[in-house]
């Protein structure tokens, strides 16, 4: 079976890609359960395939994002998203997070007990069980940067 190189999901009958990409579009819906959990589901597709990661400021808001929603859930996403747009602003030219944990480096050969192919279930993310499909992706994700 091909695998991911980066996530070790299947490939087959979607890859990681087109998962991604279908995602972001029931996020971009803003409906829910997808729109809220926008910012955890590209934190966790990027954490989980680390050469697609933004250098610079927006590598740490991806870390920082994923563990705001661990650690106190969406509500701490969206008080991180607002400082992170007040960041972004042209008296902030740093565009460090103020508050953010410092990312620990890529794991060597991450071992991901989720992947976005098990939250996509079907390839189609269905809206039943997904923040639980989430919440266990974060996991995963978190667990595997979890310094050794």
């Amino acid at each position: 079976m091909t695998r991911c190189p980066e996530c070790g999901a299947p490939a087959l009958p979607y890859t990681c890609e087109e998962l991604f990409h279908a995602v972001l579009a029931l996020d971009h819906s803003r409906l829910a359960p997808w729109g809220p959990l926008h910012g955890v589901t590209v934190a966790c597709f990027l954490l989980q395939h680390p050469s697609r990661l933004p250098a610079g400021p927006d590598r740490t808001r991806t870390w920082a994002i994923l563990h705001a929603y661990l650690d106190e859930g969406l509500p701490a996403v969206a008080r991180l998203t607002a400082r992170a747009r007040r960041a972004n602003s042209h008296r902030n030219r740093t565009g460090v997070l103020p508050g953010a944990a410092a990312m620990p480096p890529a794991p060597e050969a991450p071992a991901y007990g989720v992947t976005i192919a098990d939250v996509a279930r079907d390839g189609t993310f269905p809206a039943d069980g997904f923040p639980e499909r989430v919440t266990a992706w974060a996991r995963a994700t978190a667990d595997a940067w979890a310094p050794r």
